[in-house]
């Protein structure tokens, strides 16, 4: 298994495309405005307290107030409280927590109104980004992310991941972090911790003491709403959490980009700097490695399978629907055989759906029937195996007796929609017909107003693979009587992205020519 990470630097963002051998897994916009991301810590101030819902919403500057759970206030609320009061009052006067005195662990049947109150200002951590119509998620247990751990402020716990099987493996890394972690922090040893040397472990370690320390110096002068520590980016977030000997390569079509993503690469992992590349191709990257394909097929309404069978994803207020078919499936070894393999292979593309959406909350799958029972379990145990992978908790059930796959999923973020469903080449949505017939001739007017009047030097032309096709093919293409016309040579590039009639003019260095 091989992975790689896409990025590709736009204008208005930057888009995250991850690749496990060659196919899409995870797609990330990452916009100029990073609020409200999780992880991000903000001094925030309590605008109201709910006694049936035994929560209150918390001002931290989004449009809506942000929602607080009493049981995410965390056993150690107190003593964070009491660090926030004290920073803010200016009684705590460093980072270090050698000396704070721990309070004791608030109850967990407690009620959230013996706890907080009405204007009170309090530390929270975004838990869940807004969604649809609801404001952030929000929890009151601090955590600082690394790459081999996280530090839990507060606390004196030492916790080992359950994937690090060996036992002296844990001891050893229980041993290690009992000798180095500072006194009040807790720390959660990460999978990829595993093996690594002292000097990488605690070279984490300080750097997450040094964030901790950033956030105080923040937090002192802060006044609610204020973020006074933000969490990385997601390009460097995807690196910490998932870089490891099946990364083979990281390409970026932006070069200060590149060089701050090496830089990164190099602190965390220095034998893996030499992955990142930078990509300077005519073509679009993500033209290049085939992942403008892959976006359209997989988030439209109907998502295609290699056999020829295909699914139906409807997504409605409640939950997600997944319906399968077998399409114009063929296959010689009886229905219930063939209706087996349809429903593997759709279990292994929901599993990849799922994840590339992010897609969250109550999903249903009804997937082909089966008559045999053994047949059930083996589809049940295929779609845990291909649901491994999947960061995100979720818990799936059996088949039910009608054949319906139930699946409860973490949701953290919004659900990724991108558009696949493109305007009436003719009409444009509107209706009417339009002299499409002029399209290659606007196309025309333009290269003359740019190459003649403007006298740009470098210009290409991006369109649709059909368009591409028209323009460039033939003994005399149209591409030849513009070199004819224009005495320069325009070169024609497809892009799966563009609608069918939707075109771009670009430099030499792919940026657009605006007309």
């Amino acid at each position: 298994m091989s992975l790689e990470l896409i990025v590709d630097s736009r204008s208005n963002g930057i888009w995250l495309a991850l690749l496990r051998d060659g196919k899409l897994i995870e797609l990330h916009e990452e916009q100029g405005n990073t609020e409200f991301a999780v992880g991000d810590i903000y001094l925030g101030k309590v605008r109201k307290i709910v006694s049936s819902l035994n929560a209150a919403f918390v001002d931290v500057g989004y449009e809506k107030d942000a929602f607080l759970h009493y049981l995410d206030l965390g056993p150690k609320f107190s003593s964070l409280n009491k660090f926030t009061k004290e920073s803010l009052q200016g009684k705590q006067n460093v980072a270090d927590l050698q000396y704070f005195k721990i309070d004791k662990d608030i109850p967990k049947d407690g009620k959230i109104e013996d706890i907080l109150s009405t204007t009170q200002q309090i530390l929270v951590q975004v838990a869940k980004e807004p969604i649809s119509s609801k404001g952030p998620r929000l929890c009151a247990e601090i955590t600082l992310a690394g790459r081999y751990l996280v530090l839990v402020p507060f606390s004196d716990k030492i916790s080992i991941s359950q994937k690090i099987k060996d036992p002296e493996e844990r001891d050893r890394l229980k041993n290690l972090l009992e000798t180095i972690k500072p006194k009040n922090f807790g720390v959660i040893i990460r999978t990829v911790a595993e093996n690594k040397k002292v000097e990488q472990i605690q070279q984490d370690l300080t750097n997450l003491t040094d964030k901790w320390a950033v956030m105080f110096e923040n937090l002192k002068t802060a006044r609610p709403p204020k973020k006074v520590l933000g969490e990385i980016d997601k390009t460097a977030s995807i690196l910490r959490d998932l870089l490891n000997g099946d990364f083979s390569n990281i390409h970026i079509n932006d070069s200060t980009l590149a060089n701050e993503v090496r830089e990164y690469v190099s602190g965390i992992a220095p034998e893996r700097e030499k992955i990142v590349k930078f990509y300077d191709g005519k073509i679009d990257i993500f033209e290049k490695f085939g992942i403008s394909k892959q976006i359209k097929s997989l988030f439209g309404k109907k998502v295609p399978l290699q056999s020829g069978g295909y699914l139906i994803i409807e997504h409605t207020e409640a939950m997600h629907v997944v319906d399968v078919n077998s399409g114009n499936r063929k296959g010689t070894e009886g229905q219930e055989s063939n209706a087996l393999a349809t429903n593997v292979e759709a279990a292994e593309e929901i599993a990849r759906v799922l994840q590339l959406r992010d897609m969250g909350g109550i999903i249903a799958i009804d997937f082909i029937d089966l008559h045999d029972k053994e047949n059930n379990k083996i589809l049940f145990d295929k779609l845990k195996e291909f649901m491994k992978s999947d960061r995100a908790k979720h818990n799936i059930l059996p088949p039910s007796k009608f054949g319906v796959v139930e699946i409860t999923r973490q949701r953290v973020r919004p659900v990724t929609e991108i558009v696949t469903n493109e305007k009436c080449p003719t009409c444009g949505g509107t209706g009417e017909i339009n002299a499409s017939i002029l399209f290659a001739e606007e196309i025309e007017n333009n290269l003359n107003f740019l190459l003649l009047d403007r006298k740009e030097k470098d210009v290409a032309l991006l369109v649709h693979p059909y368009l591409e096709a028209y323009f460039t093919k033939g003994i005399i293409s149209r591409q030849v009587k513009w070199f004819f016309k224009f005495k320069k040579w325009v070169p024609v590039r497809k892009m799966s992205a563009n609608n069918l009639l939707e075109y771009t003019f670009v430099n030499k260095n792919n940026e657009e020519i605006t007309l």
